[in-house]
């Protein structure tokens, strides 16, 4: 790898976990055991919600989560449409409808208008997705929900940490999905969290993340443990391990420290591009605080001669890697076909998405790349402008 080249992502992995990881291969528990179980305890600690169920992946809590809440064939929930296809395609495991929406212009979370516009008497469950860190209307999401009777899920992998009016996300509805995923603000490698306040909803989702089993089933190999158990449900194969919670464990205990060098790496860029005309940045509310776990820029294309294709490579070139955060669900060959969704009922997506691009924002990144990353988009930009 060339050694020069600013990565778009770098997980923060330090000695601490490197020590955990050897000391669980030590002791030879390797699945879920005494580590997963005290990584849901602090994590629970941490967020303030009841419970907190820890699972393999964004994807399996989520599945979970809505089989919790009773979604069956036919139901219909309402999904936005900047997200990546997990989101909606959770939904589609049940034979229920995910029913797709645009998303607001300023923050590109899911439109309020839209939500409102898409509730049917089938609908059972709306999934807003904190894009790239900002948590979403969630009082007016939450006003919305009660007085039609349906759930409320957070998509909350980009959002640890993030607050909404002073509540951290985690708190607030009927249950919340964190993603630990390698790119992730807290990395287990893969890995995700079930946060609710709702004894019910956790207590399913624990059961039917291994198996149906109807106990700790980590326990029948434990000293303390028996032979015995039963499969109350049909259940899944989801479970965490301790060779990740040897990750999240220390993760965890900075995961503070990484918050505040990504919000000065955010301020920087913001300082740094202030003014410029050839970018629109991020536009954070002033109600809630961002994770920052994407910096997602609007490139206006209009005033320029390439496209962003074009300009990703230019910035490879100059040694930046950059993503591009999300193609809209209602592109995706399945989705787009199979619910025929077209692009002129997804105007802000749909015109916002040619356009977007993710600078790099990470613990240990330094302040030189930042500048890199600053004075590299403007003068590339600027090379092209009309």
């Amino acid at each position: 790898m060339n050694k020069d080249y600013l990565l778009f992502h770098r997980p923060f992995i330090s000695e601490e976990e490197i020590d955990e990881m050897v000391d669980t291969l030590r002791s030879g528990w390797l699945s879920m055991g005494p580590k997963t179980i005290k990584f849901e305890e602090e994590f629970n600690k941490y967020i303030g919600s009841q419970k907190s169920v820890a699972v393999n992946s964004w994807t399996a809590a989520g599945h979970l989560t809505l089989e919790a809440f009773g979604i069956e064939k036919g139901d219909e929930v309402i999904v936005p449409t900047m997200t990546f296809p997990a989101t909606a395609e959770i939904v589609c495991y049940f034979g229920a409808k995910p029913v797709i929406v645009d998303v607001d212009k300023d923050t590109l979370n899911i439109s309020i208008e839209e939500i409102e516009r898409a509730i049917t008497p089938k609908t059972k469950a709306i999934i807003p997705v904190h894009y790239g860190g900002q948590p979403c209307d969630l009082d007016e999401i939450q006003e919305i929900a009660k007085s039609h009777n349906i759930k409320v899920l957070e998509d909350a992998a980009h959002a640890l940490p993030a607050t909404y009016k002073g509540k951290k996300i985690g708190t607030i509805s009927d249950a919340t999905c964190f993603s630990f995923y390698a790119t992730k603000t807290l990395s287990t490698g893969e890995g995700g969290m079930i946060c609710t306040n709702n004894q019910e909803i956790a207590e399913r989702c624990a059961i039917m993340r291994l198996h149906g089993i109807n106990r700790d089933a980590w326990k029948r190999y434990s000293e303390a443990g028996s032979w015995y158990y039963e499969v109350v449900a049909p259940g899944y194969k989801y479970n965490f391990t301790d060779l990740q919670a040897s990750l999240g464990l220390p993760q965890l205990k900075k995961v503070d420290i990484m918050w505040e060098w990504r919000k000065k790496i955010a301020s920087r860029y913001l300082e740094g591009f202030k003014g410029f005309d050839l970018l629109t940045l991020p536009y954070i509310k002033n109600d809630r605080e961002s994770s920052w776990h994407l910096f997602p820029v609007r490139i206006n294309l209009e005033m320029i001669t390439k496209n962003r294709a074009q300009i990703i490579d230019e910035l490879k070139n100059h040694n930046i890697g950059v993503g591009v955060h999300f193609m809209p669900v209602h592109q995706h060959l399945y989705y787009s076909e199979t619910f025929n969704l077209d692009d002129k009922n997804y105007p802000v997506a749909s015109t916002t998405f040619p356009r977007l691009m993710s600078l790099p924002i990470y613990p240990g990144m330094n302040d030189n790349s930042v500048e890199k990353v600053i004075s590299t988009v403007i003068d590339i930009l600027n090379q092209h402008r009309r």
